[in-house]
């Protein structure tokens, strides 16, 4: 079945490198890239005796704040040493940024190909092997399982349209497979998928999601008030919130604050989207819309403005600390799969979200029974319901309240993913 893999692999790669480069060239950033996502590994020390060495993929952004306190403890500890790679430009940043001192390497994530992967892999001489998330590279497992390093999949998930495809080559999937140590799922419901997918039960454990033990800095008061200015936001007033937008959900949230300013509502816009590259497009639709507006890449603003977009990476936490209302984007039609509410949770904020929060299936529907969110079925449902909950401060106190409740009490993943960690290790 490997071989199958890797013959389809290069074919598909081609066919696939015009999208891919073209992509790659409108987010930026891959500039020197190329070498490393081909097998070449840069800046790693030879491994220190005694130490493990841990090779460590998280994918983007979203996975690189998820193993903050993981890499915190390691580093605490100086147990282990650790080899950290993604694959996006913003998600290299957001690491040479954050832990480059908590390191011994960083680079970019090989392709999953038999020559780059094996060249990867001699340079690196990794102990034990971390998998993020969805990350589940065939190659990479084998490289692992011909050298018998162990390989462990953490805050492991399956989405629903990724748990279909599985299923429906089921007879591939296992063996392709089979090299996974460990399997430290999110949530009993994703344990039970990959138990459905073939893998063992005795490899499988619910740690629990890693999210859910973000730990966020607060900012003080004058530290929200100089945001609040470098926004462009109004010393005074609400602040709606899109948090990690795509196509389509920023005309609603617009459109949301059109009509609770209508309804006398003194507020103001804070769009935050997915991906900051989209800017231009943004930029187009707010000149249309008329409102004033301004963009965080361009600096502080010069005065106040009606909407505020933060088109940066990395400070979503911040932003989340202005808002009065957050929308969760990604959750839309016609968008299914949603992006993270732990951050607005625990925080303490009012929520509302689309019936698409298909990757965060679990999280949604906990919120939902705790009280913790309102979920609109559609764009023409958000705009009442933004503005109802605009209107009513009670209500998103409850709001608040019913989410951070929610999250205290699923906070330990870590620890959890830790320990399991360490067996393996000590295994």
């Amino acid at each position: 079945m490997l071989w199958l893999y890797r013959l389809l692999y290069l074919p598909a790669l081609v066919l696939g490198a015009p999208y891919y480069l073209w992509r790659m060239r409108r987010r930026g950033g891959y500039r020197g890239s190329f070498g490393q996502r081909m097998g070449r590994v840069v800046d790693l020390p030879p491994k220190t005796p005694g130490r493990p060495r841990i090779w460590l993929q998280a994918v983007s952004v979203g996975e690189m704040l998820a193993i903050g306190p993981m890499l915190e403890a390691w580093h605490r500890e100086q147990a282990v040493e650790i080899y950290l790679t993604t694959t996006t430009s913003t998600g290299y940043r957001l690491a040479r940024e954050r832990y480059g001192g908590m390191v011994a390497g960083l680079g970019y994530f090989p392709l999953d190909w038999w020559p780059f992967s094996r060249r990867a892999w001699r340079q690196v001489q990794p102990d034990l092997v971390i998998l993020t998330e969805g990350e589940r590279w065939p190659e990479h497992i084998h490289q692992a399982r011909v050298r018998g390093v162990p390989v462990v999949c953490v805050n492991a998930r399956l989405s629903d349209r990724s748990y279909r495809r599985m299923q429906r080559v089921r007879w591939a999937v296992a063996p392709l497979l089979a090299g996974v140590t460990r399997v430290l799922a999110c949530s009993a419901h994703d344990a039970e998928r990959f138990r459905a997918l073939g893998i063992p039960a005795d490899r499988i454990e619910a740690t629990g999601n890693i999210k859910l033990d973000v730990a966020i800095p607060r900012l003080d008061a004058a530290g929200k008030a100089r945001l609040r200015s470098q926004l462009g936001l109004p010393p005074a007033g609400l602040v709606l919130m899109g948090a990690s937008t795509w196509a389509g959900e920023e005309t609603a949230l617009i459109e949301a604050f059109r009509a609770a300013r209508a309804q006398g509502v003194d507020c103001t816009l804070l769009l935050v989207p997915r991906h900051a590259e989209r800017r231009g497009e943004i930029e187009e639709l707010l000149q249309a819309s008329g409102h004033s507006f301004h963009l965080r890449s361009r600096g502080a603003a010069a005065g106040t403005v009606e909407v505020a977009v933060g088109d940066t990476t990395g400070e979503l936490r911040q932003f989340l600390q202005l808002a009065d209302l957050v929308f969760i984007g990604k959750s839309l039609p016609p968008h299914t799969e949603g992006q993270t509410p732990v951050e607005a949770a625990a925080l303490g904020r009012a929520m509302v979200f689309g019936t698409g929060m298909g990757n965060f299936r679990a999280i949604a529907r906990e919120l939902q029974e705790q009280g913790g969110v309102v979920t609109v079925a559609d764009a023409a449902a958000l705009v009442p319901g933004v503005v109802a909950l605009l209107r009513e401060p009670d209500r998103r106190a409850t709001l608040g309240a019913a989410a951070q409740a929610w999250h205290r009490a699923n906070v330990g993943a870590v620890e959890r993913t830790l320990a399991e960690v360490r067996r393996v290790l000590g295994g």
